[in-house]
């Protein structure tokens, strides 16, 4: 991804405005159109995908990070996607992350993962949570 100037833009920059995540910032904003200068509505990704470059900046930046360790050959991460996708447009105060195991191989063997979809709860940068396969979203909710 390159930025207006032509220069690469950190993979750790959110791609739908081109802001850093932080722990403070809404996942709605209001900008202004600078064509009609009409404020709208803009909506962050609901999920964050994360790289061995970008997951420690990602977790020391915010107070609670929950991340979903997967693959898309994996019948039971993709059941699951749907949940946590719903889950993370609830919470606007958690970082709802991903990490694709086949393209973060060196990420994942770091974390222990041996069976996906891996779910990890992190709070103020510690593991608060970990735990292997899909969880119903009812389970989901009450973590």
């Amino acid at each position: 991804m390159r930025s207006r100037a032509g220069e690469p833009v950190p993979t750790s920059v959110r791609p739908s405005l081109r802001e850093p995540i932080s722990r403070n910032k809404s996942r709605r904003d209001r900008v202004v159109d600078g064509e009609s200068n009409k404020s709208r509505k803009v909506f962050f990704m609901a999920t964050v995908a994360l790289t061995k470059e970008t997951f420690d900046e990602t977790v020391q930046n915010n107070d609670t990070v929950i991340v979903d360790f997967w693959a898309e050959w994996c019948g039971p991460c993709r059941s699951f996607a749907p949940t946590f996708e719903a889950a993370s447009e609830k919470h606007d105060d958690i970082v709802f992350a991903k990490v694709d195991t086949e393209d973060q191989q060196e990420l994942a063997m770091a974390f222990g993962i041996r069976s996906i979809p891996t779910l990890m709860v992190f709070k103020e940068q510690v593991i608060l949570y970990s735990q292997p396969g899909a969880l119903p979203a009812e389970m989901f909710e009450d973590l």
